[in-house]
């Protein structure tokens, strides 16, 4: 046996970018090409709990469902499956029969790690080989590590790991935890290291342990062409050049290679991954990294502001990914600013009897503004751009509730703003409560251009015009007025959004007459005479 040994995640941890639909054929292509590539463990998806199971997909709730899937000839090869803990009956866990999987890379959290052991054992009584993966490995203390060691000792598994649950674990923190390891391991059982890329260290960590003078036999983690979630993994074709280089190991890389140009590349395109800002931010923290995902996806603060929410989430609440807590933090923020009532009542006479166009920032703001500005000249209006100064006429107000856009306008614009509660403005026009103008839907709860109409339908207008409100189209270029207003967005973020759009305007509609003046092109909305 090699001293260290590749295994490779990409159907487990990478579909987290693709909610593991690879499609069974593609599933067949990555396990056929790591095989080929000698890659020395396969791990093929997740065994989960009862569920309805898709054939496309790998998540796997009975070891039978990978029949057709697996290697005919192992060629010293293994393939396993990763059991969250306690999300699997082991009851209905068929007797090891080396046609399936070889092992189960069990995962688990502290608080759970006692009753992880006997859960582990059970998989062993099984005759299957054991990996086990303590999460977050960074949050144990030393002696709670020794602990666990232990613990593990006491049941001898294949493999026990250090896990980089956040990304967030530097040099120091990685040798201290191998040489814990190295000292108090059983000799027999082997060393396995699984990192992220938040902070850019999966591969320079590798190297670290690869470099080491350690007597265990090392395991370590990636998948191709780094796919994971947020910011992903190890890069297996990295790994393997490298240990071709330095370890005088033998991994054909075409293979791998190939996965990429015919599977991954066009997954990539849709569900993006790799370093971001975001990412790094919750790994600096400490923080669980569906916190990025949650904020970024929000699309309203600049990376400082996540910075600022990130410094807020209590200690305990870091590890484990809490979504009604990052909700409370982030509105909190959000609101944390001026929410007195100057300008209401010059406001209601401003919009007295009157009809105003709101300009969302859409492509069609851009590909119809002589219609708009026909429209505006012709019509005794009240004009609103939505979080952009618009090119096409002077708008009587500015609406803004979206901090990164705040920051690009020009403070001459102050005094004519419609502002919410988050954004820092001493001279606007008007300040108004953030969280009292958010959607019932979760996807749009704070989208700026319903935010608006909210704003508007509650001060009683005749009817509003909408212009630029197009909805999200998959190309994301196609989407703004203007290219440094395009963002990136993942493509089923964008069709939640358009849904959730149609929703709010269609009940918005009920309250106030809304025309649209510009053809939204990626939402339909059947509005009423």
């Amino acid at each position: 046996m090699n001293r260290i040994q590749i295994l490779d995640c990409t159907l487990r941890d990478g579909g987290y970018c693709n909610q593991w639909r690879f499609g069974r054929e593609n599933t067949k292509k990555v396990i056929a090409a790591l095989d080929e590539a000698t890659i020395d463990l396969i791990e093929c998806g997740f065994l989960t709990g009862p569920t309805t199971y898709n054939e496309d997909t790998t998540k796997f709730t009975d070891l039978n469902q990978l029949e057709g899937l697996l290697p005919d000839k192992r060629r010293g090869r293994k393939c396993v499956c990763m059991v969250n803990y306690g999300e699997y009956d082991l009851d209905t866990l068929p007797v090891c029969n080396g046609k399936t999987i070889d092992g189960i890379r069990l995962a688990f959290h502290k608080k759970d790690r006692k009753a992880a052991m006997l859960y582990g054992q059970k998989i062993m009584e099984k005759g299957y080989r054991l990996f086990l993966q303590p999460m977050v490995t960074k949050s144990y203390t030393d002696w709670e590590f020794l602990s666990l060691i232990e613990d593990s000792n006491a049941i001898k598994p294949y493999a026990f790991y250090i896990v980089d649950s956040f990304g967030a674990m530097g040099k120091n923190d990685l040798t201290r935890f191998a040489y814990i390891v190295e000292n108090n391991l059983h000799s027999d059982i082997l060393m396995g290291f699984h990192g992220h890329n938040n902070m850019q260290l999966a591969f320079s960590n590798a190297q670290v342990l690869v470099g080491m003078s350690l007597q265990h036999q090392l395991i370590i983690d990636s998948s191709i062409y780094g796919m994971g979630r947020g910011a992903g993994n190890l890069n297996s074709e990295l790994l393997a050049e490298f240990l071709n280089d330095n370890t005088h190991a033998n991994y054909k890389l075409r293979p791998l290679l190939r996965v990429i140009d015919e599977v991954l590349e066009e997954i990539s395109k849709r569900e993006h991954w790799g370093y971001s800002l975001a990412n790094y931010l919750s790994a600096s923290h400490g923080c669980h990294p569906n916190y990025a995902y949650y904020l970024n996806n929000k699309k309203t603060l600049t990376y400082e502001n996540m910075d600022e929410i990130f410094s807020m989430v209590a200690e305990e609440k870091k590890d484990t990914y809490d979504k009604a807590y990052i909700e409370e933090l982030y509105l909190s923020f959000m609101e944390n600013g001026r929410k007195d009532g100057s300008g209401i009542t010059t406001i209601g006479k401003v919009f007295e009897g009157k009809t105003v166009l709101l300009i969302a920032p859409g492509q069609s703001a851009e590909t119809e503004k002589t219609r708009i500005i026909d429209f505006a000249s012709a019509h005794d209006v009240v004009t609103v751009s939505v979080n952009f100064d618009y090119s096409g006429l002077e708008t009587d107000f500015i609406f803004v509730s979206n901090l990164r856009r705040f920051k690009a306008l020009d403070s001459s614009k102050y005094g004519k703003m419609i502002v919410t509660s988050n954004i820092p403005c001493d001279d606007a026009f008007l300040y108004v409560d953030y969280k009292h103008l958010l959607t019932p839907e979760e996807a749009v709860s704070d989208n700026a251009g319903l935010m608006a109409l909210n704003f508007f339908a509650r001060q009683g207008v005749k009817e509003i015009y909408i212009a630029g409100m197009d909805g999200y189209s998959h190309e994301s270029e196609k989407n703004y007025a203007t290219p440094e207003l395009v963002i990136s967005m993942r493509k089923p973020l964008m069709d939640e959004i358009n849904r959730g759009m149609e929703k709010v305007i269609l009940t918005l509609s009920k309250s106030v007459r809304i025309h649209f003046l510009t053809s939204p092109k990626n939402i339909r909305v059947p509005l009423p005479d």
